[in-house]
């Protein structure tokens, strides 16, 4: 068992900082990301799942742009290109499967 207030922020990009849960199948963000930052776009095997619990992050998933607000779920298949732009300070939680292994 684990404390949320135990495990370690990581800067991956500028301005997103997340606290990163691994299980063998699965990892776990819970982001912090910082008006006006951006994650260019990219893509991954990995199938995400991201909601969004404050804020407003702009989001281009798979050619087509969407202003996610507080509250707002977004499933993200396997290799789909994908960005986000912070209109506000956010908090997101992301999940991926299978695990990110290159967040660990």
């Amino acid at each position: 068992m684990q404390y949320l207030n135990d495990i370690p922020v990581k800067q991956t990009i500028p301005g997103f900082f997340g606290k990163m849960i691994h299980g063998d199948q699965s990892s776990l963000v819970i982001w912090d990301i910082k008006k006006g930052h951006t994650s260019p776009q990219h893509h991954h095997v990995n199938e995400q799942i991201t909601f969004i619990m404050e804020g407003e992050l702009e989001m281009v998933i798979g050619g087509e742009k969407y202003l996610m607000k507080a509250g707002a779920v977004h499933v993200i298949p396997s290799n789909v290109p994908h960005s986000a732009f912070a209109v506000t300070d956010c908090k997101v939680i992301d999940t991926f499967a299978p695990a990110r292994d290159d967040y660990r």
